[in-house]
């Protein structure tokens, strides 16, 4: 430790006399006290001695450089997403002699916190071959897609599971409450499932709904477990009375099974010709769920036998009476196999879980003797006190060492601010500072306050909170609501290592617990070496903006909190309304106490705020104003709302934005309060729906399950093939292969500016730092390579002498470490000359900057005539200007790739985390200069994709490509989350100026629309969407003269790509706003308005398709409409409406079509597939899709093992590769299944020709070892290319011919859905209620595959059409780039009611056909056409806040944009209290925000 260097500690603004540096302060101590660099710790149940480890490492840096521990992720590196997520097994800070299981983000904890502890990662609960009960679990309710964010899902709720078995009462105890509402898994974010079947996999553990308890050790003498039937558990909810046995012919879906098959024989190899079976109860059926000792797998799905090697076998294969006459050498089986099915039901069988056979705490750390620590390196520097006498003396010679405790701040800083702190040391092992030994119950009901440790964890705090609520009642009101403002602080996972010491000291204006301390007269004890011990009380604590009065070399050991005295009439609460309601930063937050005399006059009052100035604040004038006031009386309040407005006066350019929200929040939070404290004192009656917040109930939910088209394999529900590989961590993603031999790493030198000619580049500063290799730039290769795009090109990969939006590509440093890269990349001096931006689309248009798209669609009198004609026969005409937001992808596997250099030849192997190898082949080689058979581009999974990798991936395997051929070095990199948001794009934002002439009845007539979206500083694919958007401008709804004109705008904002949708999610949602405004307009109900204008078989679209007999919408709405029992309870929302004023409710029900194919680039209609047979019966399948969750290789290889009678086990994808598939098209357009699907039969079909012959001559049920031997001895090709290109389409724009115009879809998917709301009228909060969904997806290959991509896509589109709000700076700078900033929904966002279903039978229950679409296997494709349903959350809040409207008074026509955030709904509400909070625009001010669209 005596050779360890020093850091230079930060130079002070003006050299203090005698100062000392960090190394004349330190050295003495580190001889001292601080002897020991080394961290003692267990890791999955291994002793680990880590001796002076680098000191900028966090835990998850150290977790990932292991070797065989990849399954903890990094997904943003600010604790926000949970896929970081590990467990620390550690003695309870609070009873030692117990053990507590914290979930925590490892991107966040500090490395040094470890020591003592048991760190325990997805590895450690099970493997593949022997998983932990959860990972089962999840993987065979389908609750993991992509997978990445799996693993840290996986881990907090195995802390939870944890938690929840008591070891001395060996009782198991869990609830469905404890699941869902206690915040367990708020920290955690997943973007593909719609989390659904995540919380019915933990459901699945609940045991007192059984009126039972697992018992530890319940087989360990070999006892046998009878299975337990806990359908029940997962899948109540629907909506309609549990129901027994339906006795349908054949057997019900609800008898016991007797067995795991789905039926008697196997089926012919090549696809049967099946007809479904009569209609099925209309109760949805779910799956059936047991808990056995040994569950059972689908013999006809799962379990092959491969022959021994040619060499090795003894017997003659000849011989025919043998049943493998080829030996077996060996077997195999699902993963993750399914039990089968009965009578079209899915049968799904778990093992069960037996706690006692968890991993212990580690005996050596039940003796472990904490030491001082203290490891570094010459830049940094960490010490790990462990008594409070050792912190305050090291605080007292060097006061600029910063304290540490769970980090979520700290980190941040370090990884997003440059704030490298020299000399850190962490406090969250002092037990001094952390235990907090509350009085007994007889002491507390005479305590005068409760007297905090400073580092006691959130969540600790929260449990106190709550325990002596209970014990105390009103006495402990301000912990009750420091308890609530802490359920809704940051994640579970934060909560756990965060305090209220680091949440005081932090000083953030937006804190949520400060203004409830502030209001109670709360104070924090400082421990200072100048000053001694002091109090100090929090109203003289926050001075300024993230300042306070704490002393340099203070410490903060104890917060006291003030208790009400009995009897008095006081009354505390806390407020704070955020985008989100769980893990969100506050927008405004509140603590709020009053206590009145005996006459009921104002005595004390403190109205604290968050969010209203750069510090929290008191409302001076509002407090003055109040005192001595009756407080149960109007004129009083209207006396507090005006001294408020006064108070909080913000200007319209207030940092931070929303200034008009705010204030109404600061209005309304007061108004509720003091409606509560009225009924709190009993001083008079108050409508309770003031004082009511949203709350949800716990969720619930069914799939209808049942599937009377199920097939051998196809339609049966096999869990995706990777779903336990992601639960156990063992799944490999790009960023998780192996080390390559002298690999480096990329930086990437990113632009600060949004426009911007560049003077200067600097790289001097990074080459001279530790482990940097070189850059590349502009320079590095010739100029007409420095280019690359989608469809034009016209983007370069680095910028050149200009650029042109924020977080534009410079150059990439590289260098031995990523994290060396990173900081390389940061020391990079860049001199501007700045440019103004170009932002909206407003101002593009005002600009003229567009770039060229010719494309338009004519209708009717349009094609040749005047629209005016069209718009003169109209009785009415409306017009407007709607506007919808983009969405990032967020998905969790940020844009990552590998690229390794051959030894000749110029080859190169590409792993890219992409949905185009193809189009990245042809990049690398081009910057490479070699031909594109030199490249060969491979990816086996990704971590989510949504249209985010389609073509935004590329540039970054050419920018590794380029660098590997400079090196001779392979080449890494994985973006970080603000990287990956500025660079990817986004869904485009758009703007439609639209005209509409209807009939007094309600007819559809004319319509006329300019639609433009902001494509960003770069074409990408802005032209494709655009012409997506416009061919789903019409929905589902006919109108005889159309003429819509797209218009791509060209801004200073990143370039906007493709997502989910690709535009149509656009265009339907603006048909369905105008829908809305003409029904509002003319006065006819939205329904019967949707139903006289919808589209009729014969009728054509406005691109010349005629709807043929595949239309299904009608019967969609008709089914759906039924079965969620629309109509009763539309009435019962307009009940609901008229007698209450503070909330209000919506139901809507929304029809869709999305068009399948790709729809402007006919080429890309094509796919190929490669199978090959080998001799011992194994099956390798390749074919151009990528995986990216979305189960795409699940469906190839059930069609595949269908086709070639087979079970699925016996296929195998390794990966998606150009040497395996040329002239791939990008997975993408939900065209994935149909074009490989194809494909892939074809290629089954030449095989099955091949092998007839010998099927005739060894039996129908020979397996595929005999027959392959039997063709390979006889000399026949046993692998096969397929090939399938999509026919009948090829529209051509502008041919309105009837008779000559090609489709330009193959066919449309259909869907509808219904969803109910309530809304908080005061703040703008809301929750869905409940939604219903109805899809036509044809003959499903794979029904919970698709039930997946259903849900997870209505979810989706519900963040995109209410809480996800992409947001600028006026500078131009990208402000909402990671999920502090960019909210996504949570598990506590879902419907509390979320029903799906698939169409399956017309309106008079008679099975309905597909045959006629041509697809493989009938079926549709689903990935994207569910997501505009979640429009129905944004229609259904708009006809609440029409309500509240209405009830208002207020006149105008109502016009929302999309999203449908809390802000723009309170204010739409135009109540008074918003009317009064109004901010006046002055000239020249700029909103803090800019909205793009």
């Amino acid at each position: 430790m005596k050779e360890m260097e020093l850091p230079t500690p930060p130079k002070p603004l003006a050299d203090p006399p005698k100062a000392l540096t960090a190394a004349e302060s330190l050295t003495p101590l580190i001889e001292s006290t601080y002897t020991s660099p080394d961290l003692f710790f267990y890791l999955n149940g291994k002793k680990v001695i880590l001796s002076n480890p680098n000191p900028h490492w966090t835990l998850l840096d150290y977790i990932r450089a292991q070797k065989s521990l990849k399954g903890t992720k990094l997904g943003c590196g600010e604790g926000g997403c949970g896929a970081c997520t590990v467990v620390l097994q550690v003695k309870d800070s609070q009873d030692q002699r117990k053990i507590v299981h914290l979930a925590v983000n490892a991107c966040l904890f500090p490395l040094v916190g470890i020591d003592g502890k048991h760190v325990i990662t997805v590895e450690g609960l099970g493997s593949v071959a022997s998983p932990h009960p959860l990972q089962e679990r999840i993987a065979k309710m389908h609750g993991s897609q992509c997978g990445f964010c799996t693993p840290g899902i996986v881990m907090s709720l195995y802390a939870l599971v944890r938690n929840s078995y008591n070891v001395e009462t060996r009782k198991f105890h869990l609830s469905a409450r404890d699941i869902e509402l206690e915040g367990h898994l708020d920290g955690n974010l997943c973007r593909c499932t719609g989390y659904k079947p995540i919380l019915q996999a933990a459901k699945t553990f609940i045991t007192e709904d059984l009126k039972g308890q697992l018992v530890e050790d319940s087989t360990a003498h070999g006892d046998s477990v009878e299975a337990v039937d806990i359908t029940g558990l997962v899948s109540n909810g629907s909506g309609r009375p549990s129901k027994g046995s339906c006795g349908r012919p054949g057997g019900c879906c609800r008898d016991t099974p007797s067995d795991g098959s789905s039926g008697e024989s196997k089926s012919e190899c090549s696809s049967p010709s099946t007809e479904p079976s009569s209609l099925s109860d209309e109760e949805f059926i779910p799956a059936h769920i047991a808990v056995t000792k040994e569950p059972m797998q689908d013999a006809e799905v799962s379990g092959t036998t491969y022959a021994l090697p040619l060499k090795s076998r003894e017997n003659d294969v000849q011989d025919t009476s043998k049943s493998h006459p080829e030996g077996i050498k060996t077997e195999s089986s699902l993963q993750a196999p399914t039990s089968g099915s009965k009578n079209g039901v899915p049968q799904i069988e778990f093992a069960e879980y037996i706690p006692g056979t968890e991993l212990i705490f580690p005996p050596a750390l039940w003796r472990y003797d904490p030491k001082p620590l203290c490891y570094g390196n010459g830049r940094k520097v960490w010490f790990r006190p462990v008594t409070l006498d050792q912190l305050a003396e090291l605080k007292g010679v060097y006061p600029s060492a910063k304290l540490v405790g769970g980090a979520s701040e700290v980190q941040v800083e370090v990884r997003f601010k440059n704030s490298d702190y020299a000399v850190a040391v962490y406090v969250s092992d002092i037990e001094e500072l952390k235990q907090t030994k509350l009085p007994s119950f007889g002491a507390l009901e005479t305590a005068e306050e409760l007297l905090l440790s400073a580092n006691t964890p959130l969540t600790e705090v929260e449990r106190m909170c709550k325990d002596i609520y209970a014990k105390l009642g009103k006495r402990a009101m301000v912990l009750e609501a420091l308890r609530k403002q802490l359920r809704y602080f940051a994640g579970r996972q934060i909560r756990n290592v965060a305090s209220l010491a680091g949440n005081i000291a932090t000083a953030s204006p937006i804190s949520d617990a400060n203004p409830v301390l502030l209001a109670a007269g709360a104070s924090v004890v400082v421990r200072s070496q100048s000053i001694g011990l002091s109090e100090v009380p929090l109203n003289k604590f926050f001075i300024a903006y993230r300042t306070t009065s704490l002393p340099p070399d203070g410490i903060i050991t104890h917060v006291k909190i003030p208790l009400h005295k009995a009897g008095a009439r006081e009354v505390l609460k806390a407020y704070k309304q955020a985008k989100r309601k769980d893990d969100d930063i506050a927008i405004v937050t509140a603590g709020f106490k009053v206590r009145l005399n005996e006459e009921g006059e104002v005595e004390d009052i403190v109205l604290a705020y968050g969010g209203m100035a750069p510090k929290t604040v008191e409302s001076v004038n509002a407090q003055s104003a109040l005192l001595g006031k009756k407080w149960f009386s109007s004129e009083t309040l209207e006396l507090g709302l005006d001294n408020l407005t006064r108070d909080f006066d913000l200007s319209f350019s207030v940092p931070g934005g929303m200034a008009h929200y705010r204030k109404t929040l600061a209005l309304s939070l007061f108004f509720r309060f003091w409606h509560e404290s009225v009924s709190e004192l009993t001083l008079g009656s108050v409508d309770n729906d003031i004082i009511e917040e949203i709350h949800r109930d716990i969720s619930t939910g069914i799939r209808d399950d049942y599937n009377p088209n199920e097939q051998r394999i196809v339609g049966k529900q096999i869990p995706h093939l990777s779903a336990l590989k992601q639960c156990t961590g063992e799944a490999e993603y790009i960023d998780d292969m192996p080390p390559q031999d002298q690999e480096l790493f990329g930086g990437l030198v990113m632009s600060s500016k949004a426009h911007a000619k560049l003077l200067d580049v600097d790289w001097e500063p990074a080459l001279k730092m530790p482990g940097v290799a070189g850059y590349i730039d502009k320079d590095s290769i010739p100029k007409e390579k420095n280019v690359f795009g989608a469809m034009i090109k016209d983007e370069p990969y680095f910028a050149d002498g200009e650029v042109r939006h924020h977080g534009q590509v410079i150059g990439m440093v590289y260098a031995e470490t990523a994290l060396q890269a990173q900081a390389a990349a940061r020391a990079v001096q860049v001199t501007y000359e700045e440019l103004p931006p170009i932002l909206t689309i407003d101002e593009a248009i005002e600009a003229k900057s567009f770039f060229k798209h010719n494309r338009a669609l004519k209708k009717g009198v349009a094609v040749d005539g005047s629209m005016d004609e069209a718009f003169a026969k109209c009785d009415r005409i409306f017009e407007g200007k709607t506007r919808i937001g983009g969405q990032e992808h967020f998905y969790l596997e940020t844009n990552a790739a590998l690229v390794i250099p051959g030894s000749e030849d110029g080859f190169m192997e590409v792993w890219s985390s992409t949905q185009n190898t193809m189009e990245t082949q042809e990049f690398v080689s081009q910057v490479l200069g070699v031909p594109s058979s030199r490249i060969n581009c491979r990816v086996k999974r990704m971590g989510g994709a949504f249209g985010g990798k389609e073509s935004r991936s590329v540039p970054f395997a050419a920018l590794l490509a380029i660098a590997a051929k400079k090196e001779r070095r392979p080449m890494r990199i994985m973006l970080n989350r603000d990287e990956d948001m500025l660079l990817s794009g986004q869904r485009h934002p758009c703007q439609a100026r639209w005209k509409i002439g209807v009939s007094n009845e309600g007819k559809l007539l004319a319509l006329e629309a300019d639609i433009f979206d902001n494509a960003g500083f770069s074409q990408d694919m802005s032209g494709a969407v655009m012409d997506r958007c416009i061919t789903h401008f019409d929905n589902c709804y006919e109108i005889p003269d159309v003429y819509l004109k797209g218009n791509v705008c060209k801004t200073n904002t990143h370039s906007n790509t493709a997502f989910r949708g690709f535009g149509a999610p656009q265009g339907m949602y603006f048909t369905e706003s105008i829908m809305y405004a003409v029904s509002e307009g003319l006065g006819i109900d939205i329904d019967e308005l949707r139903q006289r204008n919808l589209y009729k078989p014969g009728n054509w679209t406005p691109f010349f398709q005629k709807i043929d007999e595949d239309w299904h919408v009608p019967l969609l709405l008709k089914q759906l409409g039924d079965s969620s029992n629309y109509e009763t309870r539309k009435a019962e929302v307009a009940k609901f409406n008229a007698t209450n004023k503070w909330k209000k409710r919506g139901i809507c029900l929304v029809p869709t079509k999305f068009g399948l194919s790709f729809a402007t680039a006919l080429h890309l209609n094509q796919a190929g597939a490669y199978i090959k047979i080998y001799a011992d019966g194994s099956i390798l399948l390749h074919h151009g899709g990528t995986e990216m969750g979305q189960g795409l290789y699940t469906k190839m290889c059930q069609v595949a093992a269908q086709e070639l009678g087979v079970t699925v086990d016996a296929i195998f994808t390794q990966d998606t590769q150009t040497y395996q598939s040329a002239n791939a098209s990008p997975t993408a357009a939900s065209s994935g299944s149909d074009l490989n699907g194809m494909a892939v039969k074809n290629a089954c079909d030449i095989l099955n020709e091949r092998l007839q012959p010998f099927r005739e001559k060894y039996g129908p049920n020979a397996p595929m070892s005999t027959i392959a031997h039997a063709a390979y001895i006889d000399r026949v090709n046993l692998a096969a290319n397929g090939f399938w290109k999509m026919p009948t389409i090829g529209y051509q724009w502008g041919d309105t011919n009837h008779e000559t115009v090609k489709p330009m879809y193959y066919y449309f998917t259909q869907g509808a859905g219904v969803t109910e709301v309530e809304l908080d009228v005061l703040t703008g909060d809301h929750t869905v209620l409940r939604t219903d969904l109805m899809m036509d997806v044809g003959n499903s290959i794979n029904p919970a595959i698709d039930y997946g991509q259903i849900e997870g896509a209505f979810v989706q589109g519900q963040g995109m059409f209410t809480i996800e709000e992409s947001l600028w700076l006026k500078s131009g700078e990208f402000a909402t780039r990671g999920p502090g900033t960019y909210k996504i929904p949570g598990f506590s966002d879902i419907p509390q009611v979320f029903n799906a279903s698939m169409l399956r039978y017309d309106n008079e229950g008679k099975p309905l056909s597909w045959k006629h679409l041509r697809s493989i296997q009938s079926s549709k494709g689903i990935g994207e056409p569910p997501l505009f349903l979640g429009s129905t959350v944004f229609f259904a809040l708009r006809e609440a806040v029409k309500a509240a409207r209405e009830m208002n008074g207020a006149k105008e026509p109502l016009a929302l944009d999309s999203p449908a955030t809390a802000e723009k709904m309170r204010l739409a509400v135009a109540d008074d209290l918003a009317k009064r909070a109004q901010v006046v625009q002055k000239e020249g001010e700029r909103n803090f925000f800019v909205a793009v669209a």
